[in-house]
């Protein structure tokens, strides 16, 4: 898949993608109203720019010898003074435990992670952080900061705080649709 988009400006001055704009109003229907389109289209916008983020982060750590999804879970477990359970690992990241299980595994392999038992809890183990997967994201975090800085730059402090909530807000209602679907039994 190509990353080049060839992006114009609406009569407004706002960004879109033609191709997309096209694709989505097919999708949407010809007896949708305005408001579907620009939902399908924020929709395709969101993926579009979930993947820049994914394909800068893969890039600035696959680089390292971890994957994104173990840079997620370092970031982590880099942010706790002690460990956390694999369970508590999957539902903050979103993913399964068994995804989860498989990342702590490679992270321990690499020095990175190690599992100690948890003190609440003896028949239960911790993931907890090594000094050198501290080492690694000190290392990893200037690099971080560079590129963070060139994804959003031309964006004010408060578009990020908006675009933070309008995201976050995105993941709350697929949350309550998600919840609600499994209530009544629902295929999702």
């Amino acid at each position: 898949m190509s990353d080049v988009h060839n992006y114009e400006h609406d009569p407004d001055g706002y960004l879109y993608d033609p191709g997309a704009r096209t694709a989505m109003a097919r999708l949407a229907g010809e007896d949708g109203e305005d408001g579907d389109l620009r939902a399908f289209e924020a929709s395709a916008a969101v993926r579009t720019a979930c993947h820049a983020v994914e394909r800068l982060r893969a890039h600035g750590s696959e680089g390292r010898g971890v994957s994104a999804g173990a840079l997620d879970l370092l970031i982590r477990l880099d942010a706790r003074e002690q460990g956390i359970s694999i369970g508590e690992l999957a539902r903050a990241a979103g993913v399964s435990s068994r995804n989860v299980t498989g990342l702590v595994d490679t992270l321990e392999r690499d020095g990175l992670v190690r599992r100690v038992p948890d003190p609440n809890d003896r028949r239960s183990v911790l993931a907890e952080i090594t000094p050198d997967g501290r080492a690694w994201i000190e290392d990893f975090r200037k690099p971080s900061r560079l590129a963070m800085k060139a994804l959003f730059q031309g964006f004010a402090p408060e578009e990020l705080v908006v675009l933070r909530d309008l995201c976050l807000r995105l993941a709350a209602n697929q949350q309550r649709l998600s919840a609600h679907l499994r209530q009544i039994g629902s295929p999702q």
